[in-house]
């Protein structure tokens, strides 16, 4: 029965992908915003952190467990263009410490705007902010090393005088083999439908689906981080004009995007020094960023981040700065609170 149930509600999940796409064609946006430091740190995506992380389950609700009880982590993103956003979650434990609900914030704020009427004449200055609230649960599917976890989220938008609300669920499989440390996860996320628009026009959520794997060395303590995200558009890579070049003879040759340069795309690396430690170092690598902000000719290392934690007592603490652009970059901030009195 358990396996039908993945499967049903896997089939459900899957019917939005046909509608879903990336950056500029979908509405809540902020959604795909990585959720922590952490992330941050490992490429932007990680799917696969099961442990005291509870801001994990925001992205993959299949890896909420019972550590993560009485654990409330809140992060902080000084983000591009004077935007600032940030998530928090906490999780609580009952039942004979078998089952773990799970509770999440999105909330984003773009700032403020100067506005014009049609005329090129100034009006006042408005604002735009966004917010997701979540819950999650997951649970072992019977004796396997499966487990199913799965969010409800309830949006609300607003942007200048339009408001927006909204529903949205995620889904996660997870795979675990505690044998050699080693974790996969297939998640399909934001998969809902707009409640009210903005003006009368219905418009798409930024459906996802990833795959990660990830797995801690057997004699370096070091755990590797593999993602592919974005899996239901292909292709994602899109030439550039700009970047067409020109012979001495005059003939121009367009830019294109090949077979690989697309799976690339797709994929983000990283990897995290001393995962179970009190100290961490946390590198990443996220390739579709790293190709779609570089500059021809230059060296400005897009796409790189790196980041630490630490932990003093019931308390831990994250730092990740990401490479964007020669203009602007991003700095995330976090802090975790065991609530437990463990």
């Amino acid at each position: 029965m358990s396996r039908k149930i993945t499967f049903l509600l896997f089939s459900l999940l899957f019917n939005f992908v046909a509608s879903a796409q990336v950056g500029g064609e979908t509405t809540y946006q902020f959604l795909n915003l990585v959720s922590s430091p952490r992330q941050a740190a490992l490429g932007g995506k990680v799917l696969t952190n099961v442990d005291y992380d509870v801001t994990q389950a925001l992205y993959n609700p299949s890896t909420i467990n019972v550590e993560m009880d009485n654990q409330l982590a809140v992060n902080y993103t000084s983000y591009l263009g004077d935007i600032n956003y940030g998530t928090a979650a906490y999780a609580y434990t009952w039942d004979r410490r078998t089952q773990t609900l799970h509770i999440g914030v999105n909330y984003i704020n773009y700032g403020k705007f100067d506005g014009y009427d049609e005329y090129g004449n100034a009006t006042n200055t408005f604002t735009g902010n966004e917010a997701a609230i979540s819950v999650g649960y997951a649970r072992q599917i019977g004796y396997s090393d499966f487990y199913l976890g799965g969010n409800v989220k309830l949006i609300t938008s607003k942007l200048e005088q339009y408001n927006s609300f909204g529903a949205a669920l995620d889904a996660g499989l997870l795979y675990i083999n505690e044998d050699i440390e080693f974790q996969a996860s297939l998640v399909v996320r934001n998969a809902g439908f707009q409640i009210t628009t903005y003006a009368g026009q219905n418009e798409p959520l930024p459906l996802e689906i990833a795959f990660g794997m990830s797995q801690t060395l057997e004699n370096v303590p070091l755990r590797w981080h593999l993602t592919f995200e974005n899996l239901q558009k292909w292709p994602i890579g899109v030439a550039n004009p700009a970047r067409a070049e020109t012979d001495l003879e005059g003939n121009q040759t367009q830019d294109e995007v090949s077979f690989f340069g697309n799976v690339l795309r797709h994929t983000i690396i990283g990897a995290e020094l001393f995962p179970k430690g009190g100290f961490n170092i946390r590198l990443g690598y996220n390739f579709r960023r790293g190709e779609e902000l570089r500059i021809v000719d230059q060296r400005n290392f897009s796409g790189i981040s790196a980041g630490v934690g630490l932990k003093f007592g019931k308390f831990r603490f994250s730092y990740t700065h990401a490479r964007y652009t020669s203009a602007s970059n991003a700095n995330f901030f976090g802090m975790q609170i065991d609530l437990s009195g463990r």
